[in-house]
């Protein structure tokens, strides 16, 4: 609904481990952790990251509380009880007062059945053969298969994440970008097994993937943690066209997956 994915997560450790895997947009962090103080979460991402930070909290309403927060480096405080409205409104005027420069851009590596995709150099590699040319389209789909692998992904979300900036994506788009990627990747494309049809849903990307990110190596889940059954940490991400997929950090209480 508003094109926004979110993962939660327990608390910091796993939170570093989001941060170590993926490029982050945006965080958001509930003062209130229980064994951990959010305000150490602020201060630390602060010393390594320039990624906005909303705080939220309940309790520590006192203009010195916030100036705290504020001045440890979040962007933003909402007390609590708030609206979505309203938390939607800021997470949006965060994003677009952060300034990308080609420093922050996500430097993922995912390796799949001989295959590696690079994000940040936007290249398709195979062990056998070398380089393969992608198209932006191409390239944005890819990357959609690659964050989900074995889910089955519907066309309205492939289309979404197909559309390339100043450009109309129609929905016979996503039958052209999946018949191309699959003369590229597959053996066979008339049997393929990695990009698989599933009759009335859409499609899924059937292989292992796994995450390198500055010389580290993740093994990719298989599904992404839901958000409304963790409690500390969130990772949002906005599929926008002018700047491609975005993630986002959130710690907080539970957390709403928005689709």
């Amino acid at each position: 609904m508003h094109a926004f994915k979110v993962t939660a997560v327990t608390d910091s450790w796993q939170f570093n481990r989001v941060l170590t895997c993926e490029a982050v947009d945006l965080v958001v962090v509930d003062l209130n952790l229980g064994r951990e103080d959010g305000l150490e979460i602020v201060r630390n991402l602060a010393k390594k990251s320039d990624v906005p930070v909303i705080t939220i909290s309940g309790d520590r309403l006192e203009e010195a509380e916030k100036v705290v927060a504020l001045e440890l480096g979040a962007t933003d405080f909402i007390a609590k009880p708030f609206g979505m409205r309203e938390f939607l409104a800021r997470i949006r005027v965060a994003l677009r007062g952060r300034q990308v420069s080609p420093k922050t851009k996500d430097r993922r590596s995912f390796h799949f059945a001989g295959w590696t995709l690079n994000l940040k150099q936007r290249q398709l590699i195979s062990e056998q053969t070398g380089e393969v040319k992608l198209t932006s389209g191409e390239f944005n789909l890819l990357v959609a298969f690659l964050e989900k692998p074995r889910d089955v992904l519907s066309r309205e979300q492939l289309l979404f994440a197909s559309r390339v900036r100043g450009e109309e994506v129609y929905d016979r788009s996503v039958d052209v970008f999946i018949l191309r990627l699959r003369r590229k990747l597959e053996v066979d494309p008339t049997n393929p097994r990695l990009i698989k049809t599933f009759r009335g849903a859409g499609y899924f990307f059937d292989a292992d993937v796994e995450i390198s990110y500055g010389g580290t190596w993740h093994a990719s889940s298989v599904t992404a943690a839901d958000a409304a059954s963790s409690p500390a940490v969130s990772r949002l991400s906005e599929n926008r066209t002018e700047r491609g997929p975005h993630s986002f950090p959130t710690v907080n209480g539970p957390v709403q997956r928005f689709r």
